[in-house]
């Protein structure tokens, strides 16, 4: 299985027998429970922005018997700006695939057994494929709402990307144990770094990763040297190449204990900022391995083999609630988080927001000129998050995985 470059044919999109299971998973949490409760927002420029305000600190102001009213005050507001990206993907299948489902790839070589069973479930090509290209778009969509970093291009020569949360949550509200940032990428494969003891076999997580390397996946130290490292997929494996003269990169050791004390310090900042004061919408996101490590905490911390407080449903969505110092808080397995990663987020806060096509919408399928025998689409949509306030949201790194 993989992907198919170019126009699908009978020979690049083979039809088998039976039942067809899909092997990715397609749950996009932070999308889902962010447009359910929103509903989602639409602009009309390439570029939104939201306004914040804030109000002085509570302080005793006594007033004299009988004096003037004092001098005039008034609050003056930010903006918060973000912009759409673009996301398109484009399908192409050939009239032969398009007729040929009764043609089967499974007697193709000795000993030509043919399998029995069902028939082959996919009765259009083209349709099928526009679907999954669908699903692609919004588990990039969810990917970017997570992981963006804001581009605003002042030519075309550069595309448009959204800012994600992890890139806005900053200062206190990004929790973070040991981050190396400024290295560069030197000859064979190498980062350059002197800085810390790691040693062959440690993990990390890159927070800004070379340009081959994935900010959501989990990589070993491997031929350590004096002033230098290089990384592989695997404990002991094959570096990863890397090309060289690659400028600010920066991980964190995945080696932290993930606590119940360390989760409420974090709690307590966002909560004392304004965040995950409503209850039905105060969620923890969690990385797979963190949540079994938030689980187990808790359950060590309150002596309960099973420490959630229950279930909720939430913009459709049924999710697991925990109680925490600061209120019932929803808990979610977003597949797309760092492994070492966990965040709060006050979710009534954030939306994605849609720039809506004139006569087409905000996420459309269109058919593309006909240049030969294929059926041809183009699916397309520019999209950005909006997130509020975002000090009302919060993100630890370099828990352990």
């Amino acid at each position: 299985m993989g992907a198919v470059s170019g126009m699908g044919t009978t020979f690049n999109l083979p039809n088998y027998h039976g039942e067809l299971i899909k092997v990715t998973p397609t749950d996009t949490p932070l999308l889902s429970l962010a447009g359910g409760i929103g509903g989602g927002k639409q602009t009309d420029s390439v570029a939104f922005e939201w306004q914040t305000e804030d109000l002085r600190d509570p302080a005793s102001r006594p007033r004299l018997e009988g004096a003037d009213a004092p001098a005039a005050e008034a609050r003056s507001r930010a903006n918060v700006e973000n912009v759409c990206q673009i996301f398109q993907e484009s399908v192409a299948t050939s009239y032969t695939k398009l007729a040929a489902t009764g043609q089967y790839a499974t007697p193709s070589s000795a000993p030509y057994y043919t399998a029995s069973g069902e028939a082959n479930p996919v009765t259009n090509e083209h349709t099928h494929q526009v679907m999954l290209a669908l699903q692609q778009i919004a588990r990039d969509v969810n990917y970017v709402f997570w992981h963006g970093v804001k581009v605003k291009p002042t030519s075309n020569a550069t595309a448009r990307a959204t800012d994600g949360l992890l890139s806005v949550v900053t200062g206190t509200h990004r929790k973070v144990a040991g981050e190396i940032t400024g290295l560069t990428s030197g000859a064979s494969n190498t980062i350059n770094e002197t800085t810390t003891g790691l040693s062959n076999g440690d993990k990390i997580v890159f927070t800004a990763p070379p340009a081959e390397l994935r900010a959501d996946r989990v990589y070993y130290v491997v031929n350590k040297s004096t002033d230098s490292f290089k990384v592989a997929t695997t404990s002991g494996g094959s570096a990863v190449t890397i090309a060289n003269s690659q400028s600010g990169i920066a991980y964190v050791p995945a080696s932290a204990s993930l606590t119940t004390t360390g989760l409420s310090e974090l709690m307590q900042v966002v909560f004392d900022d304004g965040g995950i004061s409503q209850q039905g919408t105060a969620t923890l996101f969690a990385s797979s391995r963190q949540k079994r490590a938030l689980t187990a905490a808790f359950a060590a911390d309150y002596a309960k083999a099973d420490p959630y407080a229950g279930t909720r449903t939430i913009a459709g969505m049924s999710v697991e609630t925990i109680q925490t110092d600061f209120g019932v808080l929803n808990v979610v397995v977003e597949r797309t988080l760092p492994p070492d990663a966990l965040a709060v987020v006050s979710l009534e806060q954030v939306d994605p927001v849609f720039l809506n096509i004139p006569g087409k919408g905000v996420l459309f399928e269109e058919e593309l000129a006909k240049t030969g025998a294929s059926e041809k689409s183009q699916i397309y949509g520019e999209i950005g998050l909006k997130y509020g306030n975002a000090l009302a949201h919060g993100v630890w790194r370099g828990l352990a995985v």
